[in-house]
């Protein structure tokens, strides 16, 4: 297994509220996406990720159902965002995106909740694991929009569902079995808000060098105006 990441402010945020996490050695990829008043969105999206990656550590060595075991630590860390934002008048209403894996052998488990992505790259196609969780997500899944007319939207940035908003909260949980050559691309809408899926798949598949290729969505993402902050985790089964 080959992985890469890279997280970047972009051109008109003052600072990254993204966060991710790369843990090859207990096979956990993860990008999270902040929102909030000052400095909070940063808060809520790094405090998730630190969760997770802590307490996988410690459970995942004795895990048999590490779908379970993702999900149950994904409540726990949504009642701590939540909490804080409660405790902290500078954190309230503070909240994340979360879309994470755990990759054990070839089988893949994605938890995910708000409108981040996690896309498997197979050959000469592109899938989207993930559902986003927005309003614009919505309306073009119910068809009361075109994909077309989602990409400029003015209420694309809506989240109908995040990490930290309720004492609890639903994530959905997606399974894949992986084959030798495989990509997957865990995003922030920071790319996908500039580059269409088949265009982040035309990069990936035509660059074998994990760092170059998350260089090049990087940089493409910026000059088509970069009006968000960017981050990825790119992994390649091998």
């Amino acid at each position: 297994m080959k992985w890469s990441q890279i997280t970047d402010v972009g051109r008109v945020r003052a600072g990254n509220e993204d966060s991710l996490c790369a843990c090859p050695d207990i096979g956990l990829f993860a990008v999270a996406d902040g929102m909030g008043g000052h400095k909070a969105g940063e808060i809520a999206s790094s405090t998730a990720l630190q969760y997770l990656e802590e307490n996988l550590r410690e459970i995942l060595p004795g895990t048999k159902d590490i779908s379970a075991a993702l999900l149950r630590i994904l409540e726990e860390a949504n009642l701590r965002v939540y909490r804080l934002s409660n405790e902290f008048d500078q954190y309230r209403g503070m909240g994340t995106t979360v879309t994470a894996g755990i990759v054990t052998g070839y089988d893949l488990v994605i938890a995910h909740i708000g409108d981040s992505r996690a896309y498997l790259i197979r050959g000469s196609e592109i899938s989207q694991f993930t559902e986003d969780h927005s309003l614009v997500g919505e309306m073009l899944r119910h068809g009361g929009i075109t994909e077309e007319q989602a990409i400029n939207h003015p209420q694309r940035n809506v989240l109908t569902r995040a990490m930290g908003t309720a004492p609890a909260v639903k994530f959905e949980l997606y399974t894949q079995t992986l084959s030798p050559g495989d990509k997957v691309l865990f995003c922030t809408d920071g790319l996908f808000n500039h580059l269409r899926p088949e265009e982040i798949k035309e990069i990936i598949a035509s660059q074998p060098d994990l760092d170059r290729c998350l260089k090049i969505l990087l940089d493409t993402a910026l000059e088509r105006g970069g009006i968000d902050n960017i981050t990825m985790v790119l992994v390649e089964m091998e």
